[in-house]
C-alpha cells in the first residue's frame, strides 16, 4: 500500500509541534483512508490516540471539509470513541479537541459517561458533536432511548480503546453486542480497536471484527504494530537480610526507609499496592515517615470519592503531586507526563498488569519505564527476576474471549426493547454476528425470547419477570415505565458487593466500605479511611456518618477481591528461574540464595522437571505440603481434589491452606502418602467427577448467580446511593436460585452459574494443564523434620485466618525464632 501523503493542515500541524508521524501512524491512516478495518497494537505513550484520530480528521478534510477560524460543523455524529474507564474518557476527550482547534477543524468532541448531566445529554441528541467519547455502558443506555438509530445514521468509524482490557470480560462481550448493533445501523463504518501487547493479538482482532467477517466471508483484520520497543527498566528493591522463613506481608512495609529516597530523588512517583487496604496503609505509613510529605502526598482507588479521585488525577498532571498511592484504578491510560517513576508494592501475579504499570512513568515517545519492585517477603524475589525476564522477552498473558453469556444477552435484548423494540429474527442475525454468540442455537435463542417475556417456566407465575411483549406488528417492546425505569438503572455488568455511603454528620461524602466492614462497627470505633481518621457514629440509611477522630490508631477497611492469582505465564517463569538458582547471577536470586540454601539442605528446590512433596508431624498434626507454583485459584480446587481422593482411600478429615506457589493438607491422623503416590494421585481420570465430590459446587454456583442474576435483570440492587443489602441480595439470588433449579433445571443462567464456577472460578483447563505436566514430572518425596522456607508461608495463612493480626504477629515471631535457632544449629 503507497503511504497517503499528510493533508496540508496535518502536516503543518505536525511541524508546529516539531513533530514526524510515526511509521504505525502513518499505517493507520493508509489503512483507514483505504476503508480497513483492524487492530492497532502499540504501547501507552506512543502517540496511538492520535494515530486513529489524525485519519478520522483527514477524511473528512479529503471529502472537502471546511477548516478554518469561520468554518462550520457538519452538526452530525462522524465518530464514535469507547474507552473502558472514564477516568481516561476526559483526558482523551481534551487531547483530541486540542488538535481540532489547533488545525482550525470545526468538530466537536464531546464526553457522554455517568458523569455527564441529563441537560447535556439531550444537547447531544437535539445538536449531535462529531465525535463522542464514552464508555460501553453509557453506550448501551444511549440503546435504550427511543430513535436512538438516527443520531448514528452519518457514523464513519468506531474505535475501542483500551480492547485488551476488554477481551474476556463481560464487559468485553457487551462491546461485541454494540458494535454489532452499530454496524447494522452503519454497515460502512470502520472499526478500529487499540490493544496494548497480550498473548493473543490475533485473536483479539478476530474477536472484535467478527461482524465483518459476517458482512464479507473474506474479511481479514487489518493489524498494525506499532514495533516501539518500550525501554522498561526493572529495578528491585532489597532488603539487606532476607529472612529464611517468609510470610506474606511481613517485608514491605519493612523496606519503607528504602522507598523514601527514591520518592525524594523522582519528579513524580506512582506506588501501586495490589489492595485498596494496602493503599491506606501505604498512605498513613509514608505520611508518619515522611511528615513533609504533607499537601504532596494522595490516595487513589475506586472505593473514594469521584470528586477526591477527579482532584488526585488534576493534580497530578498540574505536577502538585510528589507521590500518589495507587490500587489499579490508575493502571489505564490517562496521561501522566510528570510521573518518572513508578513502584509497585508486591507482586501483580501477571505480566501485562506489571508492564501497564510501568507505563505509566515516561509516558512520551523515547522515554524509558523505569518501575520498582518491592517484595512483600523474600520469596517474591524470584517473582521480580520473572517479571524482568517477561518484560525482556515480552511474555505477555492471552485473554481469551467469552462465549455465550446470557446474562448480558438478555440483558441488551431488553435493552433494545425498552428503546424502539425489535423483530426476533432480525436481533437474532444481528446478535449472531458476534463472536460471543456466533454458536448461538436457535433453542437456545427462544428460550432467550420465552425468559424475557414470560420469566421462562420457572418463574412464569410471577408478573414481575414478565417485561417484553410483542405487539401487533411482531415488535418486542417493554411496554410498562416502571420496568424501563428499573432496567436503565441495571444496565451493565459490573457487579461490586454492596457498599456503604461514608459521610461525615453535616454532610460530605467521603468514599464507600463493604457493609460487612461497616456492620462491626460500634458507636465510637474509629478507623482509617480516604488517610483521614474517623470515628463511627451512626447507620442511617444505608449511609455510615462519621466525625473527623484525632486518635493515631484504628481499623482499616478491607475490601473482597484483593488477591490475584499468579498468572500461568508468571508460573511458568517461577518454575524456570528455581531450575538453576544455584548459578545464577542476577541480583534478586543471589540475594534470595540464603533462603533457598537453607530449602535445600532440609528438602529440596525443585527443578522445572520435579514435583516437590514435603511430609512432616508437628503439634498440630500431620502436613502434607505440595508446591505445583501453578497460582493461588489452580491449587486451591486441585487441594480440594487430592484431598477428597485421600479420603477415599481412608476415612480421614483435612484443613486446606494455599498460597501461589503451593499447598497444604492438614490432618489429625497420619496416612500412607507414598501408597497413595503409587496409585497416581494427580491423574486427570474422573476430575469432572472428583472435582464436584471435593469441593461444593452447588454453593459456588448460588454465589455466582447473584452476579448473573443482576446482569440478567432478576436480582434488582436498589436506586443510585439507596442499595439493597448485601443480605437481602443474597438472599434473593439463593431464592431464585433454589427455585430455578427446581422448577427449571435446564434454565440457561442456572447453566451458565456452574459453567462460570468450572472454567472461570474453577479454571478447569489450567488445573487440568497443571496436572498433565504433573504427570511428566519426577515426583519427589521429602520428610523435612520442620516445616520448611517454602512451607512457612503456606502454614502462615492458615493461621491468618485463625487468629487475630496482633496474635499471629506474636505467634509467628516465636515460630521463627525457634526454626532459626534449629536452622543455625543445623
Amino acid at each position: 500500500m503507497n503511504a497517503t501523503a499528510l493533508h496540508p493542515h496535518i502536516a503543518q500541524w505536525f511541524d508546529s509541534k516539531g513533530w514526524q508521524i510515526q511509521p504505525f501512524q502513518q499505517a493507520c491512516m493508509d489503512a483507514f483512508l483505504a476503508g480497513q478495518s483492524g487492530l492497532l497494537n502499540a504501547p501507552t505513550g506512543s502517540g496511538k490516540t492520535y494515530a486513529l484520530w489524525l485519519p478520522c480528521l483527514a477524511e473528512y478534510l479529503h471529502q472537502g471539509g471546511s477548516a478554518g477560524a469561520d468554518a462550520k460543523p457538519p452538526g452530525r455524529l462522524q465518530v464514535l470513541w469507547i474507552t473502558p474507564l472514564r477516568a481516561l474518557s476526559k483526558d482523551l476527550q481534551l487531547a483530541m479537541q486540542r488538535a481540532c482547534d489547533e488545525m482550525q477543524i470545526p468538530w466537536r468532541v464531546a464526553l457522554r459517561t455517568g458523569d455527564t448531566s441529563a441537560a447535556e445529554r439531550q444537547k447531544q441528541r437535539k445538536n449531535a458533536p462529531e465525535c463522542m467519547v464514552t464508555t460501553p455502558e453509557s453506550l448501551h443506555l444511549f440503546f435504550a432511548t427511543k430513535d436512538h438509530a438516527a443520531f448514528f445514521s452519518d457514523l464513519k468509524a468506531i474505535v475501542i480503546d483500551e480492547w485488551h482490557e476488554l477481551m474476556g470480560t463481560k464487559r468485553g462481550v457487551q462491546m461485541e453486542l454494540a458494535v454489532a448493533h452499530l454496524l447494522r445501523l452503519q454497515p460502512k463504518a470502520r472499526l478500529w480497536g487499540i490493544s496494548a501487547t497480550i498473548g493473543n493479538l490475533q485473536e483479539a482482532a478476530e474477536t472484535l471484527t467478527f461482524p465483518l467477517k459476517k458482512q464479507k466471508p473474506d474479511f481479514e483484520p487489518c493489524i498494525i504494530r506499532a514495533n516501539i520497543r518500550k525501554e522498561i527498566e526493572v529495578i528491585s528493591i532489597l532488603p539487606d537480610t532476607v529472612e529464611k522463613f517468609p510470610w506474606a506481608g511481613h517485608l514491605g512495609i519493612n523496606l519503607l526507609h528504602k522507598v523514601l529516597p527514591i520518592i525524594k530523588q523522582s519528579k513524580t512517583t506512582l506506588l501501586f499496592t495490589n489492595t485498596r487496604s494496602q493503599t491506606e496503609i501505604w498512605y498513613q505509613k509514608l505520611l508518619e515517615a515522611a511528615p513533609e510529605l504533607a499537601g504532596l502526598i494522595a490516595m487513589h482507588h475506586g472505593s473514594l470519592d469521584n470528586e477526591i479521585r477527579t482532584w488526585v488525577e488534576e493534580a497530578l498532571h498540574a505536577e502538585k503531586l510528589k507521590v500518589v498511592v495507587c490500587t489499579s484504578s490508575l493502571d489505564l491510560g490517562v496521561d501522566f507526563r510528570p510521573v518518572d517513576t513508578v513502584i509497585q508494592v508486591g507482586s501483580p501475579k501477571g505480566v501485562g498488569r506489571f508492564m501497564q504499570r510501568a507505563g505509566r512513568s515516561g509516558h512520551r515517545p523515547g522515554d524509558v519505564s523505569r518501575i520498582y519492585f518491592l517484595p512483600t517477603h523474600s520469596l517474591e524475589l524470584i517473582e521480580g527476576c520473572a517479571l524482568r525476564h517477561a518484560v525482556r522477552h515480552e511474555v505477555i498473558e492471552e485473554r481469551p474471549p467469552l462465549q455465550k453469556c446470557y446474562d448480558v444477552l438478555v440483558q441488551y435484548m431488553v435493552t433494545l426493547a425498552v428503546a424502539d423494540g425489535f423483530r426476533p429474527d432480525e436481533l437474532f442475525d444481528e446478535i449472531s454476528a458476534t463472536h460471543a454468540f456466533h454458536q448461538l442455537t436457535k433453542q437456545e435463542w427462544e428460550w432467550a425470547l420465552s425468559f424475557i417475556t414470560t420469566g421462562g417456566a420457572g418463574l412464569a407465575q410471577y408478573d414481575e419477570f414478565k417485561k417484553v411483549e410483542p405487539d401487533e406488528q411482531g415488535i418486542y417492546k417493554v411496554r410498562s415505565r416502571r420496568i424501563a425505569m428499573l432496567h436503565r438503572l441495571g444496565i451493565g455488568t459490573i457487579v461490586s458487593d454492596p457498599v456503604i455511603r461514608v459521610q461525615y454528620v453535616g454532610g460530605g461524602f467521603i468514599g464507600t466500605v463493604e457493609e460487612s466492614f461497616i456492620s462491626r462497627l460500634k458507636e465510637g470505633d474509629t478507623f482509617w479511611f480516604a488517610g483521614r481518621s474517623l470515628a463511627f457514629v451512626r447507620l442511617k440509611d444505608m449511609v455510615a456518618q462519621v466525625r473527623k477522630s484525632n486518635k493515631k490508631t484504628g481499623q482499616m477497611p478491607r475490601w473482597g477481591g484483593g488477591r490475584v492469582p499468579l498468572s500461568s505465564s508468571l508460573s511458568v517463569l517461577l518454575r524456570d528461574k528455581m531450575q538453576g538458582w544455584e548459578q545464577s547471577r542476577e541480583i534478586e536470586m543471589q540475594t534470595i540464595r540464603p533462603v533457598l540454601e537453607l530449602q535445600q539442605r532440609w528438602s529440596l528446590v525443585p527443578r522445572s522437571n520435579e514435583l516437590l512433596i514435603e511430609y512432616l508431624q508437628t503439634q498440630e498434626g500431620y502436613h502434607l505440603f505440595v508446591y505445583p507454583f501453578e497460582g493461588r485459584w489452580v491449587h486451591e480446587v486441585l487441594a480440594a481434589v487430592i484431598a477428597y481422593r485421600l479420603m477415599v482411600r481412608q476415612p480421614i478429615t483435612f484443613s486446606i491452606a494455599m498460597n501461589d506457589y503451593g499447598f497444604e493438607l492438614l490432618s489429625d491422623q497420619s496416612f500412607d502418602i507414598e501408597e497413595s503416590l503409587a496409585e497416581d494421585l494427580f491423574t486427570t481420570e474422573n476430575l469432572h467427577d472428583d472435582i464436584r465430590a471435593g469441593t461444593n459446587q452447588t454453593e459456588m454456583a448460588r454465589r455466582k448467580f447473584r452476579d448473573i442474576g443482576v446482569i440478567g435483570g432478576l436480582i434488582f440492587q436498589g436506586y443510585p446511593g439507596k442499595n439493597i443489602t448485601f443480605k437481602h441480595l443474597q438472599a434473593s439470588s439463593k431464592l431464585l436460585f433454589d427455585v430455578l433449579e427446581e422448577y427449571e433445571p435446564d434454565n440457561l443462567l442456572v447453566q451458565q452459574a456452574y459453567n462460570e464456577v468450572v472454567n472461570i472460578q474453577l479454571d478447569f483447563k489450567r488445573l487440568e494443564a497443571a496436572l498433565q505436566r504433573i504427570k511428566r514430572q519426577k515426583i519427589v518425596l521429602k520428610y523435612p523434620k520442620n516445616p520448611t522456607p517454602f512451607a512457612f508461608p503456606i502454614l502462615v495463612d492458615r493461621l491468618r485466618e485463625q487468629v487475630s493480626s496482633e496474635t499471629l504477629e506474636e505467634r509467628i515471631g516465636r515460630m521463627t525464632l525457634r526454626l532459626e535457632d534449629i536452622a543455625a544449629g543445623f
